[in-house]
């Protein structure tokens, strides 16, 4: 482990120094670019062969102990008839030979369907949208940042420049507690943060699926990586339902924007060992006590990005919601780079140098962001993509490694081919622009990550669900749809859920026409201003 000094100076050497470079003769910039050195990584360029194995070994062979006992059960069968009517005596009966091999053929198809995976489906989700009481719009929110007295002149040019470019629009929403003059921050407040924003969605999906979530919710993990009280939230969630005593819990904290869907993987592994029980997922972030009020440029830029917001989804693995569900999980992957010092320290949480605490990031950050997307597409591509893109991998990489030719560049799958909807975590505007670029997709398949930056911020790991509920207010879901949510998070990880659409999801009514399922949008109110002309 390293020494306390040693991480601090590497920290001070690699934080990010946002700096705006702007256009000399601009009179209003048209982008900006913090002072990140590097892009995305260029994916053609390099291919590790590791990951494509570990991909097929994670789901495109099954395990030996669920195919095993399907190989071998049709010549027990065949036996068994034999057995029953030789060949060579169709006179001749051995009932006692044909019970035992028919006996055995039943024994391994019995233990082939307790074995494989259990089916899990996504019943219904629900993102939080605040009260209009606590919207605020990009100017409001500089006024509140000058107001406070806590920033020097630099700083408030700095966060003003990154406002205005930063994708946000002029209703996203701020907890009240840092919206008070002075601002109100004390772990009362925090707590009523996190009680408005996790209750709020989870009323509005128990409302919409009818589970009782005091006798049918089972598992229970709750995600929020600044904000981890004592009780826990997840225990903050126990006492307001009053959930049953056996229910198991989780609490996972400080694990960055990506760990709505570590929750999805660890709900998934639940559901594979306990039949017949619903999990639920909480996400959120808790912005209250994580203000930062110093001058470090490092440290500055989550506060013009990060707003308000949370979302909480039902899981299920009973084969009676199958008609009911939405969705249906295909393939998780997870990808933790922190093993390396530069991936583990890109976004860290320290002091400044007078003492108050943020969350500073490193100038490495996209290429660290690159090289985990990089390592995540390798390993799930095998799971999704079509037959003729993975001869087509193939065939480049038989070119490129087996017959030497110089110059080749390796093929890169097209993974709209494998997917309807991409659902990209909203970290910023530039994040967005450089995963476009690099996965190579259009505009349209952006439009729900940019939108969701745009109406609600960043609203760390619930951003996903955000984006999915918008695909589902322009009704653009349809049955047999594949969904794929990319999640970036601190460590520094990169994480990928793969869904299948169970059925036609139907458009929300602002009216209240849509019932309960109306009530878990957060664009019920919105939807026909979006997207807004800036990004047609």
């Amino acid at each position: 482990m390293e020494s306390a000094p040693s991480t601090a100076a590497v920290m001070e050497r690699k934080r990010l120094t946002a700096e705006l470079h702007l256009p000399e003769t601009a009179a209003e910039p048209s982008s900006f670019v913090v002072n990140i050195r590097r892009r995305l990584p260029d994916f053609a360029r390099s291919v590790n062969l590791k990951y494509v194995r570990l991909g097929l070994r994670s789901g495109g062979i099954p395990a030996p102990s669920s195919w095993v006992p399907l190989a071998l059960a049709p010549p027990l069968l065949a036996a068994a008839a034999y057995s029953l009517v030789g060949a060579d005596k169709l006179y001749s009966l051995d009932l006692l030979t044909c019970v035992a091999w028919l006996a055995e053929a039943v024994l391994l198809l019995t233990v082939y369907f307790l074995k494989r995976p259990r089916p899990v489906y996504l019943v219904d989700f629900a993102c939080y949208r605040p009260g209009d009481e606590h919207a605020i719009s990009k100017e409001g929110f500089l006024d509140m940042t000058e107001n406070t007295g806590c920033f020097n002149a630099e700083a408030l040019e700095f966060q003003t420049k990154i406002t205005r470019r930063s994708g946000l629009g002029d209703r996203t929403y701020l907890p009240p507690g840092i919206q008070a003059r002075p601002p109100r921050l004390s772990m009362a407040e925090a707590r009523a943060e996190a009680e408005a924003v996790m209750f709020g969605c989870l009323d509005a999906l128990f409302a919409a699926t009818g589970v009782d979530p005091h006798r049918d919710v089972r598992v229970l993990i709750v995600n929020c990586s600044l904000f981890n009280p004592t009780p826990s939230l997840a225990s903050m969630v126990v006492h307001r339902y009053r959930m049953r005593e056996d229910v198991k819990l989780f609490n996972l904290g400080g694990m960055g924007c990506s760990a709505g869907l570590i929750a999805v993987d660890l709900a998934r592994d639940m559901l594979q060992a306990n039949p017949g029980c619903y999990a639920v997922v909480v996400s959120t972030e808790n912005i209250t006590l994580n203000w930062y009020f110093g001058s470090d440029r490092s440290m500055l830029l989550s506060n013009c990005i990060f707003r308000k917001g949370g979302a909480a989804a039902l899981l299920s693995n009973r084969r009676a919601d199958a008609g009911r569900a939405k969705y249906r999980l295909l393939h998780t992957v997870r990808t933790h780079k922190g093993a390396a010092d530069e991936c583990y320290g890109c976004v860290y949480q320290r002091e400044d140098g007078t003492g108050r605490v943020g969350v500073s990031l490193a100038r490495e950050l996209m290429a660290v962001a690159g090289d985990a997307l990089k390592t995540n597409i390798t390993t799930l591509g095998p799971l999704v993509l079509p037959l003729s893109e993975q001869l087509k991998f193939l065939r480049s990489l038989v070119v490129r490694r087996v017959l030497r030719s110089r110059g080749v560049r390796p093929y890169i799958p097209d993974f709209r081919r494998a997917f309807e909807h991409f659902c990209v975590h909203a970290g910023g505007r530039a994040v967005l622009e450089e995963v476009q670029r690099s996965l190579g997709l259009r505009d349209a398949d952006m439009e729900p990550s940019r939108c969701t930056l745009h109406r609600f911020g960043n609203t760390s790991s619930s951003s996903l669900w955000y984006e999915l509920a918008y695909a589902e207010a322009k009704r653009r879901v349809r049955r047999g749809h594949r969904v794929w949510q990319i999640g970036f998070g601190s460590g520094f990880k990169c994480n990928s859920a793969v869904w299948r659409a169970l059925r036609d999801v139907p458009p929300v009514h602002s009216d209240g026409a849509g019932g309960g399922s109306s009530n878990c949008n957060p664009w019920v109110d919105s939807i026909q201003s979006y997207p807004p002309k800036a990004y047609i």
